[in-house]
């Protein structure tokens, strides 16, 4: 089995998260293949000094950033995120220009994207962060394609993640790649997460990607589209509940939440349907109909735009991780 060594890139002001999560995936793989030592992982700082990370624990690196790749790059070259991506250290930017280009996969976790762009090694290449910082990502960096949508986004050596627990999602699906399936499943297993969401299943849910709009019948009407996803929610009927013109309505839907109103009602039956089908207990039809899907096929569609699997797939995994 061949080895694939892991590098984590440390610094001040890095999340915790961003760098236990994917080393507790790699390591966990290792176990789970029958070869602890699959994925070798090290841990280095630019001085090879401890760091503080974002919530204050200390985390003591293995050695500094020139020695870990002393003997050669790593396979995989993890960058992971934080409050201190906002102003990184020039030197660790010049090591990662240097360095990342070497490394067989370059990872970047929730901010460290901000890292590798101030590199220049996501010039020309599509990526994703941390939701609230995809705008600062697109316009310091507009030679970067950014997609604020997907959890995880791959493109070809490159892999960027969205915030903190996307890691470990993004992890796993590299650990599918190397080793199946099978292994994935197990690390999933052990620690308790879905194997695996989709890469472009949405950064959040339909209420937190949504601003609470300010005036009051918007936004009980907000909480009235959650409750009833079945509901005719057509912009007309929706217009006709807020006592506004539908022309009017779309427009201050639009401008106090940040989401069309056709948007906003996909994301809350997408969500809605995701939860009933966790159920196994409801059949297919029956989460279309409770959805406002209508069929089984509409409420496919949407799953396969959206998430890229089908219902059935998305909850053969589910309950795979939880059997």
């Amino acid at each position: 089995m061949p080895s694939r060594p892991l590098l984590v890139v440390l610094f001040d002001g890095v999340q915790s998260l961003d760098v236990t999560g994917p080393v507790e995936v790699f390591a966990g793989a290792g176990l789970a293949a029958g070869d602890p030592s699959a994925y070798p992982v090290r841990t280095a700082s630019p001085d090879g000094g401890p760091v503080r990370t974002q919530s204050g624990l200390r985390l003591l690196p293995d050695s500094t950033l020139a020695d870990a790749v002393a003997g050669g790059a790593p396979h995989t070259l993890v960058v992971p995120g934080g409050g201190g991506t906002r102003t990184p250290d020039p030197a660790l930017i010049d090591w990662l220009r240097t360095h990342g280009p070497r490394a067989e996969r370059l990872v970047s976790v929730c901010t460290g994207a901000l890292l590798l762009a101030g590199a220049g090694l996501l010039d020309g290449h599509r990526a994703t962060t941390h939701w609230n910082a995809c705008d600062h990502l697109a316009r310091c960096h507009p030679g970067v394609d950014v997609d604020p949508d997907p959890i995880f986004v791959r493109d070809g050596r490159l892999s960027t993640s969205a915030g903190v627990t996307a890691g470990i999602d993004l992890a796993l699906a590299l650990v599918e790649e190397d080793h199946g399936r099978d292994v994935a499943l197990t690390v999933a297993r052990h620690l308790v997460v879905f194997l695996r969401r989709p890469g472009n299943q949405a950064q959040f849910s339909a209420q937190l990607s949504a601003q609470t709009a300010r005036r009051e019948p918007l936004r009980d009407l907000q909480h009235w589209i959650t409750e009833h996803p079945d509901a005719d929610l057509s912009v007309p009927a929706l217009a006709a509940r807020a006592r506004l013109s539908p022309r009017h309505f779309a427009r201050a839907f639009h401008a106090e939440t940040g989401t069309p109103p056709g948007r906003y009602v996909d994301r809350v039956r997408l969500e809605h349907a995701r939860r009933l089908l966790e159920d196994t207990s409801r059949g297919v039809e029956e989460v279309a109909r409770a959805s406002g899907y209508g069929t089984p096929e509409a409420m496919r569609r949407a799953f396969l735009k959206a998430l890229e699997t089908s219902p059935a797939e998305y909850r053969r995994r589910f309950h795979a991780v939880l059997s």
